[in-house]
């Protein structure tokens, strides 16, 4: 992707998720997602609270929960999941074109949008192509960063490449995979650590 807007391709991958959520059972909305502790659904309204997010209401936010991220993350969750889970994917609906983002360069949607996305469709069986570039760009973006979800301190030391497009970064034992897998594994995520290959992998492993 380059240097090219990321909105268009976030904008995509927000209404392609949509339609694969569209006629999930209620059991399927309970699923545990990637993300410790978060369904399915609590995800999914998660992206909504994000994409409604301006720095300013992000600050305002986060001093009314006591300065606690989780508190502004848990209270976002609460207010866009709704009464049901049709509730939740109309809420996000609503939001599929939006260029609203918390503080922080705006790549951050690019990899918020691919890493939830994955978080929710993984569990759930779902299969998707998304934009190889995209997911080299998201990649590019985390692996300098401990912001959060700590990725630069997960794969030091490692050298981590993929197997299905141009991709490397850094230096040690390997981990080899798909860039998507990768992308999932760097920034925390314990199953796709199944799909990685190399002598780093037990390594990489234990910080996730």
């Amino acid at each position: 992707m380059g240097k090219t807007d990321i909105w268009p391709t976030v904008h995509a991958e927000r209404k392609a998720l949509s339609a694969d959520l569209r006629n999930l059972g209620q059991d399927q909305w309970d699923t545990e997602s990637l993300c410790s502790s978060w369904s399915v659904r609590d995800v999914l309204a998660h992206m909504t609270a994000a994409a409604l997010m301006t720095p300013p209401g992000f600050f305002a936010k986060l001093a009314a929960c006591g300065f606690s991220f989780n508190g502004v993350q848990e209270k976002g969750i609460a207010a866009q999941k709704g009464a049901s889970a049709a509730d939740t994917l109309a809420h996000f609906d609503a939001v599929l074109t939006s260029v609203k983002h918390p503080p922080g360069p705006a790549d951050t949607m690019l990899g918020e949008t691919i890493i939830h996305s994955e978080d929710i469709r993984r569990p759930l069986g779902i299969s998707h192509a998304y934009p190889t570039m995209a997911v080299v760009r998201a990649a590019d973006f985390f692996k300098g960063s401990n912001l959060l979800i700590g990725t630069k301190n997960r794969i030091a030391g490692l050298r981590l490449r993929a197997t299905d497009t141009e991709w490397s970064y850094g230096d040690g034992p390997e981990v080899s995979g798909p860039i998507l897998s990768l992308l999932m594994a760097m920034t925390g995520r314990k199953a796709p650590v199944d799909d990685l290959a190399g002598d780093g992998v037990a390594t990489l492993r234990s910080r996730s």
